[in-house]
C-alpha cells in the first residue's frame, strides 16, 4: 500500500518516485508499484538489506532525494492512522443509537499502521488490538511485548507477505505502551487461509493474507476471544477489523484456500 500510494502521489505531481521492494514481494504487488509510474529496484528480504539498496540510491549524485519511510517515521505513523478516524466515523453511521465501538484489530507489520491506529483512538475509550501471523517467528511484536524489548530481524516467508517485517523502533514505542495497544495476538497460516476464504465466500471482496490475520484472530484466537468476554458491554463488543489490501493475483487465490479447516 505505501509503495503504490507513493507511487501514484508522485505521479500525481511529476515527480520521479524509486520504490526498493525485496525481490520475493509478490508479483501482484510489484506489477501495480510500477503501474503507478515508480521505478523499482530489488533488496534482499530484511530491513537492512532494503536500507542499504536505499543509501546508495540517495547518495547517486544529480538528485534531490528524499527518503519516505513505510512505517518507521511520525509522519508515516499518523498518515496510516487517518483509517482508524475514518473507522471511528463510520461506525458512527452504522451502529445503533445508543452504541458504539468498543474497539479496532488491525494487523502489524512495521508497526505503522497499528501505532497510527492506536495514536487515533487516544482519548476515545476505544480499546486497540494487533494482529500477527506466527509462521517462523513473524510474530515478533506479540514475541517482543512479552520479552519486554523490540524483536530486531525476522526472516519469515509467511503467506502474510505484509507482515513479515520486525516492528520499527518508533511504532514500537507505541505499541509497547500498554496505554495504546492493549495486546497483539497471532494466527496460523491455515488460520489465515480459512479467514480469506470466509472473506471471499461471504463477503464477495478480493483480500490478500495480510488482510485477512485480523479475522483469523478474531475467529480462532482462543485467547483473544478470552479477553474480548472480560471487556464485553452488556454481553456487546462492537470491534472493528481493519482489512487493510487487496494486493494478491486472483491466479494464485485458488493456492491460497481450499485447503483443510483451521486448526
Amino acid at each position: 500500500n505505501h509503495a503504490q500510494g507513493l507511487s501514484l502521489a508522485a505521479k500525481e505531481i511529476g515527480c520521479p518516485a524509486h520504490v526498493v521492494m525485496p525481490s520475493i514481494s509478490m508479483p501482484a504487488k510489484i506489477a501495480a508499484t510500477k503501474g503507478y509510474g515508480a521505478t523499482v529496484h530489488f533488496s534482499g528480504p530484511t530491513p537492512p538489506e532494503r536500507l542499504a539498496v536505499v543509501d546508495r540510491l540517495m547518495s547517486e549524485p544529480g538528485y534531490r532525494n528524499v527518503f519516505i519511510p513505510p512505517y518507521d517515521h511520525p509522519d508515516t505513523l499518523l498518515g496510516q492512522g487517518t483509517l482508524g478516524l475514518e473507522l471511528q466515523e463510520q461506525a458512527v453511521e452504522l451502529l445503533p443509537d445508543g452504541s458504539r465501538l468498543h474497539g479496532i484489530i488491525a494487523p502489524c507489520g512495521g508497526g505503522g499502521m497499528l501505532s497510527g491506529v492506536a495514536l487515533s483512538c487516544q482519548g476515545a475509550g476505544i480499546k486497540v488490538f494487533g494482529a500477527e501471523p506466527s509462521f517462523e517467528g513473524a510474530d515478533d511484536c506479540r514475541r517482543g511485548l512479552l520479552a519486554g524489548q523490540r524483536v530486531e530481524q525476522v526472516r519469515s516467508l509467511t503467506i502474510a507477505d505484509g507482515l513479515r517485517t520486525p516492528v520499527g523502533e518508533i511504532p514500537w514505542k507505541v505499541i509497547s505502551n500498554a496505554d495504546n495497544v492493549q495486546g497483539v495476538f497471532s494466527v496460523t497460516e491455515d488460520q489465515i487461509r480459512a479467514a480469506l476464504e470466509i472473506v471471499l465466500q461471504r463477503m464477495k471482496i478480493i483480500i490478500e493474507p495480510s488482510s485477512a490475520v485480523p479475522l483469523a484472530v478474531v475467529l480462532y484466537n482462543e485467547d483473544f476471544r478470552r479477553l474480548i468476554e472480560t471487556q464485553c458491554d452488556d454481553n456487546i463488543f462492537n470491534l472493528g477489523l481493519v482489512i487493510s489490501g487487496g494486493n494478491v493475483d486472483v491466479r494464485k487465490l485458488a493456492e491460497l484456500v481450499g485447503r483443510d479447516d483451521a486448526s
